[in-house]
């Protein structure tokens, strides 16, 4: 027993071994630090400027649109570029515009129409950063390691997502938002920094002939060129189209669940406060956190759709049977194996789009797939609401049917329950 675990601690910290994995993980937490010091520091410093949540929103809308729309071009480029490259560039941008706003701040210059427009910047520089941040790591280690590594970045996604916030909520509270902003910057930059060294594996020539045979990549090399043909890449081949649909299907059943959802449970179902939330809320992260390492232990590689078909089925277990709930004690545990199933089953499907689309393609592939999440989200946010205010039980029961439809649809596809 005791040498089986140590061949599995052994397995997941293998990729820990390898310098540039190293550096690529701390890079990727240092984004998330900075990330989380973003959004509280132009949060705080909007409403110590305004007083309003309506400019707040505004602000934070001026840097959500231009991620949104720009993603695909932020992928099309990491494609035709490198994306090494494309993270370094965008790291530094951002911390130079970091550096910038606190600067600006602290020289009592700062104004509205200028944080709406580094909003807007930062967005913009985001939506390059994000596609490239998946799509390196299939370079930077072997492909048999993709599982252990995507665990361990994943761990540490959740990690520095949650601390982010925190710790930048702290900065503010001894300092104020501008010095947040200029410790911001300087995480941005030291992410730059790590990105630069690491090295990279020769990137392998092209030789994918297309989704179904469709041939190879179109002539021509503008922008829109590339753009639609990864748009048809991934919608024409039968497995990346489902992993699309089930990664937009669990994002509608996360987004407003998992905030409006619980924010509503904790409050008037469960009668409890800001603790129950926060409680529910740790068990999603702590869960997610523990499923993707233990799927970075396992030595066999399990099949993805069935992977895929079995998260959807859970969920909707798992969300029908909050809408009955009234114990705190039962909704933390629902949620905690909710969160196993969701890190668990990212390790593989990730991994499997790593592996099996070219790298020249990724990208691509991967920004279409934020693009849906980006404009899903802010749907299942409203939809969750409204529903919310009729029956809390309506809401899970809703977003239940819709996970459960979505586990029959991906096991009627022969092609897509043999991926692995």
């Amino acid at each position: 027993m005791s040498s089986t675990l140590s061949e599995a601690g052994s397995r997941l910290w293998g990729p820990a071994r390898l310098p540039s994995f190293r550096l690529l993980w701390v890079a990727q937490s240092l984004s998330l630090l900075g990330h989380g010091f973003s959004y509280i520091a132009f949060a705080w410093i909007t409403l110590t400027l305004t007083d309003s949540a309506l400019t707040l929103g505004w602000v934070l809308a001026f840097q959500a649109v231009p991620r949104a729309l720009l993603t695909l071009v932020g992928g099309s480029l990491s494609d035709k570029w490198s994306h090494r490259t494309v993270m370094m560039l965008s790291s530094w941008a951002r911390a130079a515009l970091m550096v910038m706003v606190g600067v600006a701040g602290m020289a009592g210059t700062l104004n509205i129409a200028m944080l709406c427009v580094a909003a807007a910047a930062f967005g913009a520089v985001d939506a390059f950063f994000q596609p490239a941040r998946v799509s390196i790591l299939p370079s930077v280690v072997d492909k048999d390691m993709l599982p252990q590594a995507n665990a361990l970045l994943g761990a540490g996604t959740r990690v520095f997502a949650v601390l982010g916030p925190a710790v930048g909520g702290i900065v503010v509270a001894f300092s104020d938002a501008n010095v947040a902003f200029l410790v911001d910057g300087l995480c941005f930059a030291v992410c730059a920094l790590c990105v630069a060294r690491v090295r990279t594996l020769p990137r392998q020539a092209d030789t994918d002939s297309g989704p179904e045979g469709g041939g190879k990549e179109e002539t021509g090399d503008t922008l829109l060129t590339r753009i639609r043909y990864g748009l048809r890449y991934a919608w024409q081949d039968p497995r990346i189209r489902t992993m699309l649909v089930v990664d937009t299907a669990v994002t509608f059943c996360y987004a407003g669940p998992f905030t409006v959802g619980f924010a509503t449970l904790a409050k008037s179902e469960l009668q409890g406060g800001s603790m129950t939330l926060g409680l529910l809320n740790g068990a999603l992260v702590g869960g997610a956190m523990l499923g993707a390492l233990v799927g970075g232990t396992l030595s066999v590689r399990p099949r993805v759709g069935l992977l895929v078909a079995g998260l959807a089925g859970w969920l909707a277990l798992g969300m029908g049977s909050l809408g009955l709930l009234g114990s705190t004690t039962a909704a933390i545990g629902t949620v905690l194996t909710m969160g196993f199933a969701i890190g668990f089953q990212g390790v593989f499907g990730l991994s499997w789009l790593q592996r099996n689309v070219p790298e020249q393609m990724l990208s691509r592939v991967i920004s279409f797939d934020m693009v849906l999440g980006y404009a899903i989200a802010p749907v299942s946010l409203l939809l969750c609401g409204i529903l919310a205010d009729i029956s809390v039980a309506a809401m899970f029961g809703g977003v239940a049917l819709i996970l459960a439809v979505t586990a029959l649809g991906v096991l009627t596809s022969r092609p897509v329950r043999e991926m692995r």
